[in-house]
């Protein structure tokens, strides 16, 4: 079925049925509804599913099937699909009947040719309409109004009318009220702020890991935007959000048609003035964004230990500190994630780090051995206590309506 703002509404649709059950003396004895789904796909339709389900088991009470028109199927983009399941129905045993189409679906020569017209049209108007709301987006987008997903962390939703006239804040999962209205992106609180230009600090400057400037935060008591703790893929997100130097990006992932979600080329993406002022120095971002796309690049095990080589014949020295501040080396955890360990990593280019580090190789042994002595203490402490058993009997029930 459709959304009530359609054309086909779902009231309007179930009169029809009911009309045409009345007029053809058919009672109606269950309703298999999908209210305000995309007919794109078969997933996410649990009255559909349902409908296929019952009439294939041979337990369904009806041997009529009332459909409004070919399309409440589905606007599959692949017709043969709609076919598919009316076949199902049909060789089970269950007519299936078009309310307010002008053919009668008696299996002849027409009714196959008008259906299946009716199911290219049907796909067709998806296709058509797809790409008019993508082109109106995009322009929307252009002119710097917020189109799509929720804002991040430090930013807020303002609706405004055609007039520019700020109307109200937008919470999450609310929509604009009016197709004239749009939305714009405005700053959060000052304090949201500063933790934003503390996370590009501490990447550019600082060359902080995610997992650092995650601790970092959680450390300190600041949720998310969602108001949970943050995770390391939150960070680069933070980081690569050209929302924070004032402008609005639309269309860097797409899923069209119900297809899966794909990123698209940047050439592709809809840049626009936010009309916001900047959080993040526009200079520190692009430090960010070139520092990002270095962490991108996949550098060969043999490269990564050259340019750790060459940074140690200049300094003179190596230890966490230098290579994480050294432009063109990997962060420390790419060395630990490729070597094993920075010590590793180290041996492989002749150096021998000045401090003692034999205890590193001690950490699994005792590890284990506290695992161990944990065990033994919980198998030493088991106490078993005796409680008076209940038992909680739940019931199952079916609901279905008959009519007679």
């Amino acid at each position: 079925m459709s959304r009530e703002l359609q054309r086909y509404s779902i009231k309007n649709q179930m009169a029809a049925i009911a009309a045409y059950a009345e007029t053809n003396d058919l009672t109606i004895v269950r309703t298999y509804a999908d209210e305000g789904r995309s007919g794109l796909r078969i997933k996410g339709r649990p009255g559909l599913i349902e409908l296929i389900e019952d009439v294939q088991s041979g337990q369904a009470d009806f041997d009529h099937i009332l459909v409004y028109d070919v399309s409440r199927w589905g606007r599959f983009q692949d017709v043969d699909e709609s076919a598919y399941y009316e076949f199902l129905c049909k060789r089970s045993g269950v007519q299936v009947e078009y309310c307010a189409e002008l053919f009668k679906n008696d299996g002849s020569f027409v009714s196959g040719i008008a259906k299946n017209l009716k199911r290219g049209m049907a796909a067709e108007w998806s296709r058509e309409l797809s790409v008019k709301v993508h082109a109106g987006h995009c322009r929307v987008a252009s002119l710097g109004y917020r189109v799509g997903a929720p804002v991040g962390y430090g930013l807020r939703r303002l609706m405004v009318d055609e007039s520019e006239h700020p109307k109200a804040f937008l919470a999450k999962g609310q929509f604009k009220a009016l197709q004239s209205d749009r939305v714009r992106l405005q700053h959060g609180s000052a304090e949201e702020a500063a933790v934003i230009r503390s996370i590009f600090d501490q990447f550019v400057n600082g060359r902080r890991s995610y997992s650092d400037i995650r601790r970092h935060l959680n450390d300190a008591g600041i949720a998310n935007h969602n108001g949970r703790p943050w995770t390391d893929g939150m960070i680069p997100t933070i980081l690569a959000n050209e929302n924070y130097i004032g402008k609005t990006v639309y269309n860097r992932t797409s899923r069209r048609l119900g297809q899966k979600l794909v990123k698209n080329p940047d050439h592709t993406w809809v840049r626009g003035a936010a009309q916001i002022e900047p959080i993040v120095d526009p200079g520190i971002f692009a430090r960010a964004q070139k520092l990002l796309a270095e962490r991108r690049v996949e550098i060969p095990e043999n490269e990564m230990l050259l340019r750790l080589r060459l940074t140690l014949r200049r300094r003179g020295k190596l230890n966490s500190r230098i290579i994480n501040m050294t432009l063109g080396l990997n962060h420390v955890s790419a060395y630990v994630k490729h070597f094993g360990s920075l010590r590793k990593a180290y041996a492989l280019i002749g150096y021998e780090s000045p401090r003692d580090c034999d205890w590193i190789d001690t950490r699994e042994f005792w590890a284990a051995e506290q695992a161990r002595h944990a065990t033994e203490l919980a198998g030493c402490c088991e106490t078993t206590l005796v409680f008076g058993r209940s038992s909680l009997r739940t019931g199952s029930a079916s609901m279905s309506k008959a009519g007679g």
